[in-house]
């Protein structure tokens, strides 16, 4: 098993950035693809951006492709979400998530582990 604990939402106004964290405990954080998914209000949970298991395959959802990056720093067993020209449209709870098996890295039903949720907030 491996434990997900997101880090760094907070509120900022349009235009603006932030940069969430995800750090995993338990196994090997390079055993496990790993992505981003969002909640807004109202809405149901949405894919955001996936990257593999040393980082050479990365997925974004067009929504944020070219705003968003992904990383991950495997050493550090920390996933993150560097997010650049915030809209109040990505105003969400933010969520990480991973598996050791994937098969489509967009899928929610794909991912075995969650972290509890990072709210972000974006001001007009």
């Amino acid at each position: 098993q491996v434990q997900l604990v997101e880090s760094g939402g907070g509120l900022v106004q349009a235009g603006g950035s932030l940069r969430l964290s995800c750090a995993a405990s338990g196994r090997t954080f390079s055993d496990f693809a790993a992505a981003w998914f969002r909640q807004a209000p109202g809405k149901e949970r949405e894919f955001v951006a996936a990257i593999s298991w040393i980082g050479s395959t990365i997925y974004y959802a067009d929504s944020v492709k070219g705003r968003f990056t992904i990383s991950r720093d495997n050493a550090k067993n920390t996933l993150f979400l560097q997010m650049n020209s915030l809209k109040p449209a990505d105003t969400a709870v933010y969520y990480c998530a991973a598996s050791a098996v994937i098969a489509s890295m967009a899928a929610e039903y794909e991912y075995d582990y969650w972290g509890q949720g990072t709210q972000v907030t974006v001001s007009s």
